[in-house]
This record gives structure tokens, sequence and C-alpha cells, in this order.
């Protein structure tokens, strides 16, 4: 870097560190009649310094800017500042020299800390340069082995491959300004102020061996800039050449600029041009940009550059050239598209027509011109346009006869000469006349503000609403093939003149939309095309009407003009720009084969002076011979040729920048970061932003963009140009975000930019705790099973105990009372047998069997009776027990009462207690019988929800002191019973005399 520089980079130490990253917002600053569109970026929009002193734009599409307060990088609408407090391994903010290798490695030199490079997510210092100025980064190259050559002030020339730096002193025994290289597939080529020295062939270079192939000496080198297209620019001895190896192929001969300029930069175009930028002592000269033929044309601040000074260039993948400025930020530069005619700037244009000559009409609210070549002639008063409205020229057409005509808000006019002569005809040509038009018969129509008026070149017809329009104010004219005449209106619709007759078309839902109607075309298929204002175009093709407005993708739904080029492409002039629609695309909509229009907007970014056109006039838009289409703006005549006005066909890179969870980073935004192509967000955690852009340098903000979450949604979000997709919170689970951009042409991403996202669950949804929980539920299960089953095995076993117990009872009870009572039988028939010749005898042993086998009886109807499940209820066992005292008491001629609720529930019990109950009973009862000698018995029954107590009371002798202690069996049998069905046995005397016992059984008390 010149020494100049070098004073401007110690002045510069003294600016202000910007750390933030901010939004860019471009400024215009190009005149209108200037070739180049210029756009400036300053500190106001975030550029961390106002000097920049080198571009580069790295293989992902972002532009990286050098400056002495930082690192920065930009998408085209976002400066993200990296310096050495935010940075760690960039030890400086100062930036002097950027450079990528074929690996993607950044090299970045620094003004005093040396080289470091940024790879993979690493940031790491290289350890030359460092200490002072002189050893600064100055030039960079990567060889055809990949090698990458470094160059610093000092003289320092490095060698970089598999991760072996080699050195060399190289240019130090005499002092340079320039430090200069450049690689071509054989050699390298490196550059002192005084010598140009090639080093190869580069299979030959093996330290500390430098092979030099050729030296060549040199008044004075300036730059060297190897070419994309082979071989080197040379700029030295004041020239301007271009080389291969030592041949030289052309040479542009000497510097346009300025003798006391200097060139600080230069690069190429795409097309292989030669772009230079220069300072010098005070400012600069600007950039000059050659073309084809060598001739450069200077951009400066006259062409709306930031600033005259230099430091830096770069020329982006879509063809715009960045231009970093000393002291005026950063400028882009690209050739505009449109011309605006010289005559024409900053007035109100209404009308354009184009003649055979190659010549151009064009109408303005005060006056009229013709412009040919590089002649204009202006026609005002003195050509006759006597006063103001005759001046708001709103119409010119010039006829298949070539005969100029001049619709005015004074009347019409035709040329005659050099002048402009009314035309003599009906009173509503002395009106304004706002439309012209020639039909395929060659007849003349002219549209006014009280009527349709036409000229056969003979005759004037003149009609109005009294021969069936529907309006008097003519907008619009055209004809088709079938002879019929169209007229669009101003509050009445559109209208068809047609074998004299005129047929309305008016405002209705699925046909016309509106009722004024700006613009008429019919194309080459004999469709007719219809402009409204505020409604959109409408297509009206065998009958059917088809509406494309804002919705369908339309910038605007006032359309001013319409106009077809070569290509099959309409222009649509709008307040919202100017339109490029393939008809194609929209008779593939009315076919309904496609749901939207692909449009293209321009406007001022583009190079118009405005982007609103001038409604109200036809011709509008009009063409000249050379291919050049023209539309009128309130600020001038905007002229094009389709075939050179390119499209953006870059697809434009999406990248994804940054994942935010509740409101912070959880992605690294640092210098070298690897970009996330994952991310984990932790359980309960929400709100999630992804932050994205992209790379569509050209024009950033007609960027659109489209993103879904695969796995939480299935359509795309059109986002329109918002560079972040914000999300709920998460169900835990696995997806996979999507981003795609559309560039301002509709040409869209390839493939979309992907971001994996795993949403984890809380603990008590992970596997491992689900794992645990199922273990312990079927353990649980296990277990209850276990105890379940247990318990019923018990359960059984005690059914079998009682069941075998109750089998021992009933066999026991068969033993002991029929067997005993069948025995006595059979005792006493032998005894009768014996007898038999004693009849008294006789008769005695069969009172006997008789008494015992009703005893017999009996007792086999308790057995049954306590073997019945049926009977195991609390009412069938008091039933049974007062019938049993009944019958018993009554044989004994006892007389009893039975005290017991007339209705007994069906309260379930266990064999076990009604059998033992009901033979406590029944002993009770058997005692007054045999032993109380009372005349009387009662049996009464107390009843609750937790017990019953059956009382058997009688009025005799009562009983013996022993007995009431409990020393008799009978007693203790029935105490027994009582225990172990869990109740309670007392026997006590009754005063007066008598005895009564009580027997207390709870009633859910379970067997023990």
């Amino acid at each position: 870097m010149r020494k100049f520089v070098s004073s401007l980079l110690l002045a510069w130490s003294a600016l202000s560190v910007g750390l933030s990253p901010g939004t860019a917002v471009a400024g215009l600053t190009s005149p209108p009649d200037s070739p180049f569109i210029v756009e400036s970026w300053s500190t106001d929009d975030g550029l961390p310094q106002s000097s920049v002193i080198t571009v580069l734009q790295t293989h992902d599409g972002y532009l990286w800017l050098g400056t002495l307060n930082g690192l920065v990088r930009f998408d085209g609408v976002r400066f993200t500042v990296f310096d050495e407090n935010s940075t760690p391994g960039l030890n400086s903010s100062r930036i002097v020299h950027l450079f990528e290798d074929s690996r993607h490695t950044l090299w970045v030199g620094t003004e005093t800390a040396g080289v470091v490079v940024v790879r993979d997510g690493e940031v790491r210092e290289l350890g030359i340069g460092r200490g002072s100025r002189a050893g600064r980064l100055l030039a960079a190259c990567e060889d055809a082995t990949g090698a990458v050559w470094l160059y610093t002030a000092d003289g320092q020339l490095c060698r970089y491959q598999a991760g072996q730096m080699n050195v060399w002193n190289y240019g130090t025994d005499r002092p340079s300004r320039c430090r200069a290289l450049a690689a071509e597939p054989e050699r390298v080529w490196v550059g002192t102020d005084w010598q140009l020295t090639a080093l190869g062939p580069l299979t030959a270079v093996q330290p500390p061996d430098l092979p030099r192939e050729l030296v060549l000496p040199v008044t004075k080198l300036d730059f060297l800039l190897a070419s994309a297209h082979g071989g080197y620019w040379r700029l030295a001895h004041q020239r301007i050449q271009k080389c291969r190896g030592n041949t030289l192929e052309h040479d542009l001969g000497t510097y346009p600029w300025r003798a006391n300029a200097f060139v600080s930069a230069a690069c190429e175009d795409t097309e292989g041009h030669l772009v230079v930028g220069t300072l010098d002592e005070t400012s600069g000269n600007g950039v000059f940009w050659f073309d084809a033929e060598g001739t450069a044309r200077r951009v400066s601040k006259t062409e709306g550059l930031a600033a005259d000074g230099v430091l830096s260039l770069c020329m982006d993948r879509e063809g715009d050239l960045w231009v970093g400025t000393d002291g005026g930020g950063l400028s882009r530069v690209r050739r505009r598209g449109f011309t605006l005619a010289a005559a024409s700037i900053n007035r109100v244009t209404q009308t354009a027509c184009g003649d055979a000559t190659g010549g151009l009409w064009m109408g303005f609210t005060a006056g009229a011109a013709f412009w040919r070549g590089e002649t204009v002639q202006h026609f005002g008063a003195a050509q006759g346009l006597q006063n103001k409205f005759e001046q708001n020229v709103s119409a010119i057409f010039v006829d298949r006869e070539q005969r100029v005509w001049v619709g005015t808000g004074g009347g019409l006019f035709r040329l005659n000469g050099d002048r402009l002569d009314r035309v003599i005809g009906p009173a509503a040509l002395r009106t304004a006349v706002a439309a012209i038009h020639q039909d395929r018969r060659g007849r003349l129509w002219f549209g006014t503000q009280i009527g349709l008026v036409g000229w056969d070149g003979a005759e004037w017809q003149w009609l109005t609403t009294n021969e069936g329009l529907s309006s008097d104010i003519i907008r619009a004219l055209a004809d088709d093939a079938a002879g019929n005449l169209w007229i669009g209106t101003a509050g009445g619709g559109l209208n068809r003149w047609s074998e004299g007759r005129f047929t309305n078309y008016r405002k209705q839902p699925d046909a016309l939309p509106s009722d004024e109607v700006s613009c008429l075309r019919v194309d080459q298929d004999d469709v007719l095309w219809i402009g409204t204002l505020g409604r959109g175009l409408v297509r009206l093709a065998d009958g059917q009407w088809t509406h494309y407005t804002t919705d369908e993708g339309l910038v605007s739904n006032s359309i001013s003009d319409i106009l077809e080029d070569d290509d099959g492409d309409f222009w649509l002039g709008s307040n919202a720009g100017l339109m490029r629609v393939p008809k194609a695309a929209l008779n593939a909509y009315a076919r309904g084969e496609i749901p939207t229009i692909p449009c293209r907007a321009y406007d001022k970014r583009d190079g118009l002076p405005t982007r609103e056109s001038k409604f109200g006039s036809q011709p509008a838009a009009g063409r000249t011979t050379d291919g050049r289409l023209w539309f009128p703006t309130t600020l001038g005549l905007v002229g094009l040729h389709p075939a050179q006005l390119k499209s953006n066909a870059v697809p434009p890179p999406v990248v994804i920048e940054a994942v935010w969870v509740e409101g912070r980073p959880k992605t690294s935004s640092a210098l070298g970061a690897a970009r996330p192509a994952a991310a984990t967000i932790p359980p309960r955690q929400g709100r999630l932003e992804i932050h994205y852009t992209s790379l569509n340098l050209a024009a950033p903000d007609r960027t659109r963009f489209q993103y879904r979450m695969a796995g939480y949604e299935t359509e795309w979000t059109d986002a329109g140009n918002r560079r972040v997709a914000p999300y709920p919170k998460l169900a835990p689970g696995v997806y996979t975000f999507e981003v795609r951009a559309r560039n301002e042409d509709g040409v869209w991403s390839p493939t979309p930019a992907t971001l994996a996202i795993t949403v984890l669950p809380p603990f008590w949804r992970t596997w491992w705790f689900l794992s645990a929980a199922t273990f312990a539920f079927l353990g649980v299960v296990v277990g209850t099973v276990h105890l379940v089953s247990t318990q019923q095995l018990k359960r059984q076993l005690r059914q079998q105990e009682a069941l075998e117990k109750e089998r021992s009872r009933i066999a026991r009870d068969l033993h002991d009372q029929l067997g005993a009572n069948l025995t006595q039988v059979s005792l006493l028939g032998e005894l009768v047998e014996a007898d038999k010749d004693l009849p008294q005898e006789v008769e005695a042993h069969a009172r006997q069997i008789t008494s015992t086998s009703r005893e017999t009886t009996r007792a086999l109807d308790e057995i049954v009776w306590a073997t019945n499940p049926a009977n195991d209820t609390l009412e069938g066992l008091i039933n049974y027990v007062c019938k049993y005292a009944q019958e018993y008491l009554a044989l004994a001629g006892l007389r009893y009462r039975l005290e017991v609720p007339s209705t007994l529930p069906a309260t379930p019990l266990l064999p076990e207690v009604r059998h033992n109950v009901f033979l406590a009973a029944k002993e009770a009862v058997n005692n007054i019988v045999k032993h109380a000698r009372a005349r009387s018995a009662w049996v009464r029954l107390h009843l609750n929800s937790e017990q019953f107590t059956l009382e058997i009371q009688d009025d005799g002798c009562g009983l013996p002191a022993e007995a009431l202690a409990s020393t008799r069996n009978g007693l203790k049998n029935m105490r027994k019973r009582l225990a172990d069905v869990g109740g309670q046995f007392t026997i006590e005397a009754v005063p007066g005399g008598g005895t009564i016992v009580r027997l207390r059984v709870p009633i859910h008390s379970p067997m023990r």
C-alpha cells in the first residue's frame, strides 16, 4: 500500500469502534441521467467506520469488509462487526487485506497484529507480519498447486502449503511502495516498483530454493491483477496492458485518470473488463470502468459515488461493483438498464411515439419535443401551441403515412413542416384529445372529452352517448381482426363499435371489474387486454373474462399502459413501478394451469427516475426502430431495450445464521463459527426463533422467503422479506426447518437451507424414565398379582378348610344323631321280635320306635337346613330357630312367646355362624324343657347395624350356682360356639324366678 495510504491508516485509528450489527438502508445517490445506479452505505447504516480498506465476496455469497474498526460481514441488509474485543483470536480490529482460497479459508491481514486464518470455526494466527505496520499484508494469491502466497509491506514473501509456512526476504534490497502478486497456471508473478519477477515452474519450488523463471525490470509498477479469463493485467509505465506470460495481448493505452492519482485497487467485471480505483493526495479520481473496446467510463461523486477516493474494489457474482471509499463508506455501482431521454428530465411526460426515421416524439404537460440522434426539436407557443391548454400535450401519434397528430388539452393539432396546425373538424376536436388510434383499415379515431371522432381521410364522424356510447370521456382505443373497435371510457366501462352500433360492457363481478378503463391492447393472438384504474388487468378471449390483480402477482392494480415486446412479455405501467409479465404466464393462468403469475417490478432501485407512470393518454408508451420501449413517467421519459435488460439468473443462496431460544442465542455467531446444522432445545423451553438470510446482494430488499417446519407444519409460510422465523413452544420430538428464497426476478433457491431441530422431553418423558416407570409398573402389577393370588389361595385354603370342617361336622352329626337313632331303632326292632308274645312289651317298644323316628326326622331336617347355602342369612337363621322353638315347646306343653320383627333383613351369614348360633339356641330351648320346670318361655330378637342379640327366657326354677359358674358341659359348649363365631354368650337368673340366655353375634364379624 502506498505511503499516502499508510498515513491515512494512521489517521483513521482515532475513529471510534462500532460493535453492534446494523441494518443497512442504502441511499440512491446517482443522478437520473447517469448510466450508473449508485447506492451507498455509511456509519449511519451500521458500518463501524467510513473508510473501507478491503472488500471481498466469499464463496457463500457474504460480502466481507476490512475497516480500521473491525472486520465486517454484510448480507446486503445487515452489517455484522467482528473486532478484537468480541472475537477471540483476532488480535487487532484494524483490517487491511482479505483473501479467500479454494479451500474456503479466509485470510485476514491486520495492520500490526499479523495475519490470521479463519476456517472450520477456528481463528488462528500465522505469526507473520506482526509488530509494526511495515509487516502488514499487501497482496495474496493462490497458485495452481494450491499453495497460498503472501507478500508484506516489508518484503516478506511467504508460501503456505499443507500446514507448512516458508518465508523469504524478497525485494528488501530496495524500498518499494508496490508489493503485488498474480498467479498464472505455470507461475506466480511477484511485482515491486522496479521489478517484475516470474517464479516458476511451480513444481520446482522446493524451499529454501525459489526458482526465478523470468525477471523484468520496470520503471514503475502500480498494480498486478490476475484475470479470470487467463493471463493478468499489468498497470505499469503509465499504461494498461493485458498480458499472458511475457506476451502482450491488449494495450488499452495510457492511464485515463489525472496525473496525480495512483492506482489503489483493481478488479474485473463478469465479462472480463478491467475496473480500476484511484486515490491521490487530496481525495482521488474515482473509478474507471473499461468496456470491450478499452474505453473507460468514470464513476465519481458526479455519478453518485460516496467519495472519489477509492481504497478497494470487488465485483460480486451478480455483476455489481462494490467500492470501498476513503471516508465515504461503501458504494455499490451497477450499470443502469434504463435510459432517460435528455429532453424529458424532470418533466411530466404523458405520451411517446416513434416514427419511421428512428426519431421519438414525446409530449409533456408543457409542450412537446422530437428527439433523433443528437438533435432535439421543441414545440411550444412559437410552433403553434398558443396557451397552457394547447401546450398540455396528452397524445402524440404518428400514423402509417408518417403524419404526426398531437392531442392537447385545447384540441387536436397536426404537424405541418416545423409547426403544429389546429385540425378543423367536429366541435369535439376543440376539446381535450387524450387518445389517438389508427385501425387496420387505416381509419383514424380520436378520443375526446365529449365523444369519439373518426376520420377516413375525407369525412368526419362524431359519436356520443346519443348514438349509444356509455360515456363521452374516451381514454383508450383498440381494434381487432374482426373489425371491431374497442373503446375504453372514464366511468362508462368498455364499448364495442361494430357494424354501426355500440355494445356496452359495464362493471360486473364475473366480467369487467371496473367502469374506469385506462388502456387497451389487442395482442398478436387477437386477445383484448384491458387496463383499469384500481382493479388490475383484464383479459377477454373468446367471451371469457380473466382478472389479474395484486392477489395474482401484480405489484399494482392501476394500469396506465400496456406494451408487448418481441419476446412475448407484457410491460405494464403503473403507479408502483414498471411491471414485466410474461404473456405466456398470463395465458396459463387464464387456463387454470398456474395459481399466480410471475411479475418483475422495476422502480428507482433499477434506474427509473420514479415509479409513477402517467395515466390518461394514448399512446402512452411508445417504440422506436432500434427496439427500445419508452414509458412516460412523472419525472421524464424512460427507455429500455428488453434484450439488454438482463434478469438476475443467480439463484439466491440461503443461510441459516442463528437459533434463539427464549430470547437468547442458542448457537454462536462468532467469526469462523460453523453455521448451525442442528439445534437441541432443552425441555420446557419455547419461543424458538430461527434467523436466516439470503445472500442476494443485487436486491436484498426484494428477496422473498418461504419457510416451514417439517413435523410441525406441511404448508410453506410466506415470510415476505422478514429474516426470522418465530415458533411457539414445540412438543418434544424431531423436526426439520426448511427455508428458501426468491430473488427479484423470480428465481428460487435450488434447494432450501435446512436445520435439524430436536426438542428434548422433560425427564418424565425420557426413555430412561419411561423404561424405569414401565419396569416399576410391571413390578407393582406382578406384586399385586402375586399378593392377590396369595390372598386368593389363602381364601381357597380357608374355604377348603371350612369345607372339610363342615364335612366333618355333617359326618359327626350324621353319626351322632342319625347313627345312634337308627341303631336304637334297630335294637328296638330286635326287642319287638324277641317279645312278640308279650303284647304290652311290643306296644312299649313300638312307641319308643315312633319317638326315635320323629327325633331322627327332626335331626335330619336340621342337618339338611344347616347344609343348604340358601339359608346363610339372618332371616333364615331366626325363622328356623323360631320354628324349632315353637314345635319343641308346643310338644312339651309349654306356653311360649316369639318377639321377632315382622320383617328381617337378608343379611348374609357365614355357614359356621348360622350353624353354631342355631345349636346354641337349640341347647337353650332343650334346657328349658328338660331342666327348668317352667310353664312359659320367650324368644326375643334385638337387631342393630352391627350385631343381633337372641334372648331365650323361661319362668322356671332357674339354674343352680354351679351351672351359672359354667361348670356344666352344655353351657361350656354354648359359650364356645359363640366364641368361635366372634360372639358372646351370657346366662343369668331373672328376678322373680327363671333364667335368661343371651346370644350376641356380630353381623359382619369374620369367622376366626
